[in-house]
């Protein structure tokens, strides 16, 4: 595979970015133009493709939210303004991931490490806290007649399962806090539900401010 490089979405990636999506996921319905140039007039900045000579072979988009508003129970509709990212708060500290997605042919090569290490780039670049997630649980609709999904996300933690999201996160260094149900109801494969992961940032310094940079060095 020819080299990958992480950067900033651009808006003529939008229409590429868009078919990528629907490759990845034919079951739930893909963001449309309008929407994802929201997120990009709204904060440039957090969102991401993974590009190869031969185009674009991956995505990932986040916000800046107030965590105390969001940590009780939400849905990915609720948190991200259907995909408008309408929520987003340049004063909050937590970096909210609200997509990840890479080419279904080339999964497996690293291209979501760089994608993951693009989103920790910016999280120290921005002195946030930590990055917040809910991710898929595609693995679990296998096992939802003999067990709750709670106990299936513990197996996958235990290392008893293999979860093709969650056990990634888990080796990107992030730490499961729990599950969410009905977080993407149109989500069949995860049965709606998913597991909230954390990542904290070590160079976070709580006396500073939150800097929103230009560029950020991927």
């Amino acid at each position: 595979m020819t080299a990958i490089k992480v950067r900033n979405t651009r808006p003529e990636d939008i229409p590429e970015l868009i078919r990528l999506q629907a490759r990845v996921y034919p079951d739930i319905p893909a963001w449309n133009r309008r929407k994802v140039r929201e997120q990009l007039e709204v904060f440039p900045q957090g969102q991401l493709v993974a590009e190869s000579e031969q185009g674009l072979v991956g995505g990932a988009s986040s916000l800046i939210v107030m965590w105390d508003d969001w940590n009780e129970s939400h849905t990915w509709k609720e948190i991200t303004g259907a995909g408008t990212f309408d929520n987003h708060t340049p004063l909050g500290r937590t970096l909210y991931g609200a997509e990840v997605f890479v080419d279904p042919e080339l999964q497996g090569q690293g291209i979501g490490h760089l994608l993951y290490n693009g989103r920790r780039a910016l999280c120290r670049a921005m002195n946030l806290k930590r990055i917040i997630a809910c991710g898929r649980l595609p693995g679990y609709r296998a096992h939802a007649q003999d067990m709750s999904v709670e106990f299936y996300a513990q197996k996958v933690v235990w290392g008893d399962f293999l979860d093709p999201v969650l056990s990634f996160q888990l080796r990107e260094g992030f730490s499961y806090c729990g599950v969410i149900e009905n977080y993407l109801p149109e989500d069949r494969a995860s049965c709606g539900c998913a597991s909230l992961i954390v990542w904290l940032n070590p160079d976070y310094h709580p006396e500073r401010p939150v800097t929103i940079p230009e560029h950020i060095a991927l």
